[in-house]
């Protein structure tokens, strides 16, 4: 189980949220800022699956404006159902597009591949030119580990091997998440890296779940403040990992806080809240990436607490942090076209 870290300083409060994202958090109903525990778990689950949007095809296309597909491809491993991916591109563009090989989030125990795709079109892929492929992975805890990530990585590996067929570029594929999706996404990149699968050029990790252990400064801080805090966040790693739930020798894959071995990985684009749980885990995941001797880009947005700028997205700085976003997607894949080739950081042995 994971242990207590301490002490923390008892008169450490939180930091402030920004005005904007304080007035939306504070808007929010008593359903959503409740934390998930085990006893609620099965009836949040039932419920976010009866009230997420989950937009038809029909609806994505948004009257011929973009082509999309739903595909299924098989899980890699025999037995089970295949894996669903939502691919999706601007009409009418010719040519091989590169790709955002996109993970949604939801803590692994909520949320679907549909829902992340309207706001990913509009702001990325028309304004860059890329495809997107968003991935249906099962949910915890009806799939443990590592039943999540394995069917990422065999959408992925099919998304790569079928490039021609989808009409994207093979040698010009982010991999992204946000939340648990960041952490699965950062999870595929140690997990490609070390199967020697396909080469994406960059991951893409937004205020990621990365450590299952809830000891770093920031869970404690955020604790009952922060809409994802350390009792929901205990609660989808417990759902995630069953049995093996803090155990020492988890391996990376299950959580990416975890690696001891972070050369040889795609640059990154980090960014977390300076008030969420997650910030302290993405702040040392950058920097253990750059004693590796590879390339991390860190944002940590002043008064912004966990999905910030899905809650509040017209705020000046929910603005600011797609804009960074898109520029260093904007700079990855016109790096990547200019050399010709995977912009994979091969790191320094240390």
């Amino acid at each position: 189980m994971p242990s207590e870290p301490g002490p923390f300083p008892s008169a450490c409060g939180a930091p402030p949220f920004d005005p904007e994202l304080g007035a939306a958090l504070a808007a929010l109903g008593d359903g959503v800022r409740q934390p998930f525990t085990p006893e609620n778990l099965a009836a949040r689950q039932e419920r976010d699956a009866a009230v997420r949007p989950r937009p038809t095809v029909r609806d994505l296309r948004a009257d011929g404006l973009f082509e999309v597909e739903e595909l299924r491809v098989p899980r890699g491993a025999p037995g089970g159902p295949d894996v669903t991916l939502v691919s999706a591109r601007p009409a009418g563009l010719t040519g091989s597009l590169p790709l955002l090989y996109y993970i949604h989030g939801g803590g692994m125990i909520t949320g679907n591949a549909w829902s992340v795709l309207p706001r990913l079109l509009r702001e990325w892929a028309l304004t860059l030119e890329l495809a997107v492929v968003s991935v249906e992975y099962r949910l915890a805890p009806r799939a443990r580990y590592p039943g999540p990530l394995e069917d990422c990585y065999a959408g992925f590996v099919w998304a790569a091997e079928h490039a021609a067929e989808l009409g994207i570029d093979a040698d010009r594929v982010v991999i992204g998440g946000k939340s648990a999706g960041g952490g699965l996404a950062a999870a595929l990149a140690l997990l490609t890296r070390d199967r020697g699968g396909p080469t994406p050029i960059g991951q893409l990790l937004l205020c990621p779940m990365l450590d299952d252990r809830d000891e770093t400064f920031s869970s404690h801080q955020m604790a009952s403040v922060d809409i994802w805090d350390r009792t929901s966040n205990a609660t989808a790693w417990r759902a995630l990992l069953g049995d093996r739930y803090g155990a020492a020798d988890l391996p990376p894959y299950a959580a990416p806080a975890r690696a001891r071995d972070l050369s040889g990985l795609p640059p990154a684009y980090i960014d977390v809240g300076s008030a969420e749980t997650f910030r302290d885990e993405g702040v040392a995941y950058a920097n253990a990436i750059w004693q590796a001797g590879g390339q991390a880009e860190l944002h940590v947005w002043p008064g912004a607490f966990h999905g910030f700028d899905t809650f509040a997205p017209q705020a000046a700085l929910s603005r600011d942090a797609r804009d960074a976003r898109s520029r260093w997607l904007r700079r990855v894949l016109t790096r990547s076209g200019a050399s010709g080739g995977p912009g994979a950081d091969s790191g320094s042995a240390c």
